[in-house]
């Protein structure tokens, strides 16, 4: 399903910067509309009836808060973020109680916001289908495993956090949000449990020097090896070579 949303903001190096980012990275949008007043901002908000609103506190004609107000006096609220710096941090704290969702505090990477987006994107999607709640849970194991794919057939490299999103198309922000909403687990943690099973592996045929496993399954320092494996099984690379159980699970 595609949804609508609205970035208001009067400056206008943001609000365009904003808009071109969202639209490179993402279709779930089918209308990004954008207003430089609050004025312009309610007359969207009233003929398009968006799903999700970025909005910022300070403008001219209204401010957010009046945004918000008039919005839900006229039922079409939509699922808002307000957009603002940290002298503004009451006015954020009173849009909340106006009904607004979250606030991002000023300046924000374009990255962060929408990965904030694209989670809300998500929840906006799941109430709108009722129970294809099970639509959106699919297509985010589906990224994750794509995720995974990759991992598997590159821990042993040098690989990073952002080399894999791109690799499946998100940004490494949503998929570290990915990562730690369907594994429990960050990103740097979960390939240190993928890389750390390979060596038990590894340890286990007890023909290959612990340093020699370090560099195979993608550690560039022997100790900080040692120091990983040890935290994540209870004991060091030469005790487990010498039978002592360590306590990581196999994947």
């Amino acid at each position: 399903m595609c949804l609508s949303l609205i970035i208001a903001d009067d400056e206008d190096i943001v609000r365009n910067s904003l808009e071109k980012y969202i639209l490179l990275h993402t279709e779930r949008f089918a209308k990004v509309y954008t207003a430089a007043n609050g004025r312009e901002t309610l007359e969207l908000v009233l003929r398009y009836k968006p799903d999700i609103m970025l909005l910022d506190v300070q403008m001219p004609g209204l401010n957010g808060l009046e945004v918000l107000n008039e919005a839900s006096k006229a039922g079409c609220m939509p699922v808002t973020v307000i957009f603002s710096g940290y002298d503004e941090f009451a006015y954020a704290q009173e849009a909340l109680r106006y009904g607004a969702k979250d606030y991002i505090l000023k300046p924000s990477r374009s990255s962060d916001i929408f990965n904030r987006l694209m989670e809300i994107a998500d929840e906006v999607e799941s109430q709108k289908n009722g129970d294809s709640t099970s639509i959106v849970t699919a297509d985010r194991t589906n990224l994750i495993g794509r995720a995974k794919e990759y991992i598997d057939c590159h821990y042993y490299e040098n690989i990073t956090q952002t080399q894999v999103a791109d690799n499946i198309g998100i940004t490494p922000g949503y998929l570290s949000t990915l990562f730690t909403k369907n594994t429990g687990l960050r990103f740097a943690d979960y390939l240190n449990q993928v890389r750390i099973n390979h060596a038990c592996a590894y340890l286990r045929q007890n023909y290959l020097k612990t340093y020699e496993i370090a560099f195979k399954v993608g550690f560039r320092d022997e100790k900080y090896f040692s120091k990983v494996f040890k935290k994540l099984t209870g004991v060091s690379p030469k005790e487990y070579r010498n039978g002592k159980t360590g306590n990581i699970a196999p994947f």
